[in-house]
């Protein structure tokens, strides 16, 4: 069977083929010990130094790093038609790395270390396809403004300027045939974003933060929140599942849902550079928060057509597939141990930043669409037919919806093998076939 990292990363073009030959030894080794050291995934002193010559080395660049993988995830996105190309940005904590040089601040306190903004492939029914861009940067302690001093720069020399060049970047990097959707939280509520040209196969799916001045057909309603409240209620609810965070647990949610068409009026301040821009506004409302809680609310602007409940309600689950990209973050962080590494400057670390970035995405389509998926939906349905919680699938819960993503992938794939030896034992092995479990697969 060929080593995954051989056909995702084999195409690498270091100029050397030895190069690209360790490349795929140190992918693979991590992605086999991702919660290691870089030694103790290497197995021996020779992988080590390996690793840390190939970081090292001035052929090898993180752009060329990501190219190969780039590639196939754009081939993988060309089999759905369409893709969330969602943007986010995470800090990457190096503040007990006093001796890396090139670090700067990620935050108000002065933090040291570098940001990375980076733009995931996903299919619209949640598969990871891959990273299609990222940026990683690293701030001038002596650059940093104020606030009020940043509103007056122009977008391109303005940090957010990175919404932009990633979507410039998806749209060259992605097939003309293939429809984009970019997909943003409220960061990227960027008025020259949405009036960014775009190709007709780019749309834009982003949540709203700024209560902007608009123009609706009653000429009373001349705020964003206000207008869209004033739009009728969809008799229609959707319910959805949001995932746990720290010391939020997971539940189901139910919304309304309110739209309208509007035009946002261009700040006074860019009026000699920009036009008013047309897009549909919709507000997703909880209708039943538990005891003591607020109830959810989020206010989405897209480009998409957007005339009927079903439209609505297919950008609130996209937008709700932003969560992989955050989910992406915590299995570099958490499940690769990103933060750990120990290079002398911030050139070396982005190199290997972007080798993790790479593992990353494997771990995370293993653990949310790969083999152990049908697994996990089968925990799901077993749990409500069965009234109860069976100590097997309580550990699987355990294992792919509260640890780290794969710190014990060999251990996780036993456990998973057992749990279906166990079942098919007890149920048969048509009993399995509603869930969509291949027993063939996971009983070798």
């Amino acid at each position: 069977m060929e080593n995954w990292a051989e056909s995702e990363l084999g195409a690498a073009d270091f100029g050397d083929k030895r190069l690209t030959e360790r490349f795929v030894k140190i992918a693979t080794d991590i992605a086999a010990n991702p919660e290691g050291s870089v030694p103790q995934a290497s197995g021996c002193w020779a992988g080590t130094k390996g690793a840390y010559r190939f970081w090292d080395n001035e052929k090898v660049t993180p752009e060329r790093i990501r190219e190969s993988h780039r590639e196939q995830a754009v081939e993988r996105a060309k089999e759905y038609g369409a893709i969330l190309a969602i943007q986010d940005t995470m800090a990457v904590n190096y503040a007990t790395h006093k001796t890396t040089k090139g670090l700067g601040p990620i935050d108000a306190h002065g933090t040291q270390g570098v940001l990375v903004h980076s733009v995931l492939a996903v299919s619209p029914d949640g598969v990871p396809c891959g990273l299609v861009h990222q940026q990683v940067w690293s701030r001038n302690k002596e650059d940093l403004r104020t606030k009020e001093e940043r509103k007056k720069l122009p977008i391109e020399e303005k940090e957010s300027y990175r919404w932009l060049e990633s979507v410039e970047a998806t749209k060259n990097a992605v097939s003309s045939e293939t429809h984009i959707i970019t997909v943003a939280d409220r960061e990227a509520d960027i008025f020259e974003l949405f009036v960014l040209p775009r190709p007709n196969n780019m749309d834009l799916l982003i949540r709203a933060t700024q209560n902007r001045r608009v123009q609706v057909e009653d000429p009373k309603l001349k705020k964003l929140w206000e207008s869209v409240e004033a739009a009728p209620e969809s008799s229609e609810t959707m319910t959805t599942h949001l995932e746990h965070k720290p010391g939020v647990p997971a539940r189901d949610v139910t919304f309304t849902l309110q739209w309208r068409t509007l035009t946002i009026l261009v700040p006074s301040h860019k009026k000699k550079k920009y036009q008013n821009v047309t897009l549909t506004a919709i507000l997703v409302t909880e209708t039943e928060p538990p005891e003591g809680a607020e109830p959810l609310s989020w206010l989405l602007l897209t480009s998409l057509k957007v005339e009927t409940f079903a439209q609505a309600a297919l950008c609130v689950v996209w937008y709700r597939l932003r969560w992989l990209i955050e989910r992406y973050h915590f299995v570099l962080k958490s499940g690769c141990g990103l933060e750990n590494l120990q290079l002398e400057t911030a050139e070396r670390l982005e190199r290997a930043l972007a080798t993790f970035c790479v593992v990353a995405w494997r771990l995370l389509w293993l653990t949310g669409s790969g083999p152990a998926k049908p697994l996990m939906l089968l925990a799901k349905q077993l749990s409500r037919l069965m009234n109860g919680k069976p100590f097997m699938l309580l550990l699987i819960k355990q294992m792919y919806f509260h640890q780290p993503p794969l710190l014990c992938m060999k251990l996780h794939f036993w456990w998973l093998n057992s749990v279906v030896f166990l079942l098919v034992r007890v149920m048969g092995n048509l009993a399995l076939k509603p869930f969509g479990v291949d027993c063939d697969v996971w009983m070798t």
